[in-house]
């Protein structure tokens, strides 16, 4: 019988070499502060939200118009209306609507992700899903009874996916609405979590809300949530989430949610009110 020459012969049973390794306490100290860590320099277990860019009337064939970004994370949302809603929306006896009506649409881009692969602008599942979310955080909001018989159009493009563009997609519809001049109560702000076993990773990226935890996914702090805020009002008027939570998780997740809301509100507010004085006419004879 001819003997392979080549092949190495080791021993008949075999130990991993990591069985003979002695972790000491400071490499489990270490092991938890990386872990404590995130790739983009921010900290979990913290309300740390990343950087947001917001501008209000860009578009100028739309009512309003709103433009965010959140780290790499891009949406671009137009509004157009109020109009007058179409005649088989109204109601059975020909009176008209009572009260407005609020249509919302989310759209992703065929290269919104480097990841995920879309045929080009066909709606899936998906984007019903995100546009009725949108549209009950938005409707606590909106006045709708200030505009009978009337329809108010929202758009959203999710130009790039960089993580959390639900949460970024309700604030940029929000500042469109007010933008546009529509009635508010107040502001939508959203706000996206990631739960990954014991800590939590607030405004999380593509990575972090797609990727991480998949492998150990089986247990019950495990899961991404949405939240849509009205912070002067302080009522949640959307949440959204999936995987699997327990009691003290899920009431962790929220209060970091709305923490993260209130810190985004001023930024908002402040694209706001730089936007109306943009579009304030001119004093006259000296008069401001």
């Amino acid at each position: 019988m001819p003997v392979d020459t080549k092949r190495v012969k080791g021993p008949d049973e075999s130990q991993c070499p990591l069985v003979y390794v002695v972790q000491s306490v400071e490499d489990e100290e270490e092991h938890r502060t990386n872990r404590d860590e995130r790739t983009d320099g921010r900290r979990a277990n913290h309300v740390d939200v990343r950087p947001i860019f917001a501008r209000a009337g860009l578009l100028s064939q739309a009512k309003g118009s709103a433009y965010i970004e959140s780290g790499g994370t891009k949406v671009l949302c137009a509004v157009y209306g109020p109009r007058d809603a179409e005649r088989r929306d109204r109601d059975a006896e020909g009176t008209g609507l009572l009260s407005g009506r609020l249509v919302c649409e989310v759209r992703v881009a065929p290269f919104a992700s480097r990841v995920r692969k879309r045929a080009a602008w066909v709606p899936t599942g998906a984007d019903r899903e995100l546009s009725l979310f949108l549209w009950e955080s938005l409707r606590s909001a909106v006045r709708l009874d200030r505009y009978p018989r009337a329809q108010i159009d929202v758009h959203v493009l999710v130009l790039q996916d960089d993580g959390s563009a639900l949460a970024v997609a309700v604030s940029c519809a929000s500042l469109a609405l007010a933008d546009a001049g529509i009635e508010l109560f107040d502001i939508v702000v959203g706000c996206a979590l990631r739960q990954d076993g014991d800590r939590y990773l607030l405004d999380p990226t593509y990575d972090e809300e797609y990727r991480l935890g998949f492998a150990v996914s089986q247990g019950e702090r495990h899961g991404c949530m949405t939240l849509a805020l009205l912070p002067v009002l302080n009522q949640v008027s959307g949440l959204l989430s999936n995987g699997e939570w327990d009691h003290e998780a899920s009431v962790q997740a929220v209060k970091a949610c709305i923490e993260g809301c209130q810190r985004l509100y001023p930024v908002l507010r402040q694209c706001l009110t730089s936007a109306v004085k943009k579009r304030r006419p001119p004093s006259v004879g000296g008069w401001s």
